[in-house]
């Protein structure tokens, strides 16, 4: 990864993705976790459908890779979008962030839980396990001050949730020929489509909107989720997909220091050596690739 200009795209993707949290944040101060997660999905789709459609893609018709989507778009945008939100209203954007990063765990975890994963590499293994003790470290239930609370527990489950849909989709839309932009942009839109059906039940709350919780929701759609998306899909045509998975690591730094430095977030030094301690983890983890589920050209679509 010596070009300068995946260099550039690789932290500006980490920019984009880190401060996801941040601008969750500010948005929840004028909306509800439903209605930033409808707008995120909907400006989020608008702007890959347009991409997809100028470089020649079209939306796929099968109704079955449809119904594929759909279960995709649930667990990788519905339900984390919703879930960072609830979790935000109680916890800093910093530590959402590195809650986050335990998501490849959760993906190894349920590999293995489900038989997909087959590889059992006693490196792997302990940095699971490394993983869950930094996770563990962070969340401090021994602590009066530790994080074991319902926000911390949400985030976790978004992660959770983001590991559901790489193992689905690794089983079903992955290596079937269609192009991961046109299949990106229509599980945004059936990612729109579910939220929509969701917004009655949560989101019909008041609205306070101001010009800083506007635009929070906007950069979070256009950036953080169009933009962000299309980023990644050239690093990944560039470099392939397991360097560009490197992204992953920066993520949870940019989201403490911008919440330390922006938003006056307490820099927690046990946060910060458990987040230390779960990037480690998910290094060992990625030390030999997964045998069987490899969900390699759809973290675009699963990403904050």
């Amino acid at each position: 990864m010596n070009n300068r200009g995946t260099l550039v795209r690789l932290g500006v993707l980490a920019l984009l993705w880190g401060s996801s949290y941040f601008w969750i944040k500010i948005a929840l101060t004028g909306f509800s976790p439903v209605q930033i997660a409808f707008g995120r999905t909907v400006l989020g789709a608008l702007v890959l459908v347009a991409l997809a459609y100028s470089r020649g893609h079209r939306l796929t018709r099968d109704r079955r890779v449809w119904g594929h989507l759909a279960v995709a778009a649930l667990f990788a945008n519905l339900i984390p979008f919703v879930l960072f939100g609830i979790g935000e209203q109680s916890v800093d954007s910093g530590v959402a962030g590195v809650l986050n990063a335990t998501t490849p765990l959760w993906t190894l975890t349920l590999g293995l839980a489900l038989g997909f994963e087959r590889n059992r590499n006693p490196v792997r293994l302990a940095g699971l396990l490394l993983g869950f003790v930094g996770t563990l470290l962070i969340f401090a239930p021994w602590q009066k001050g530790g994080l074991a609370s319902w926000g911390a527990l949400a985030c976790l489950a978004a992660a959770a949730s983001y590991a559901v849909a790489y193992t689905y989709i690794g089983r079903t839309l992955s290596g079937r020929g269609l192009s991961s932009i046109g299949l990106s942009s229509a599980q945004l839109v059936a990612a729109t489509g579910l939220t929509a059906v969701v917004v009655p039940v949560g989101g019909l709350q008041p609205m306070h909107p101001d010009w800083r919780s506007v635009l929070a929701v906007v950069i979070l759609g256009v950036f953080g989720t169009g933009l962000a998306y299309m980023i990644n899909y050239r690093l990944i045509e560039d470099e392939g997909p397991t360097n560009a998975t490197t992204v992953g690591y920066l993520l949870p730094v940019v989201s403490v220091l911008l919440g330390a430095a922006v938003l006056d977030e307490e820099l927690n030094l046990r946060v910060v050596a458990g987040m230390l301690v779960v990037l480690v983890g998910v290094a060992l983890t990625r030390r030999q690739p997964a045998t069987a589920v490899t969900p390699v050209e759809e973290p675009a679509t699963t990403r904050k």
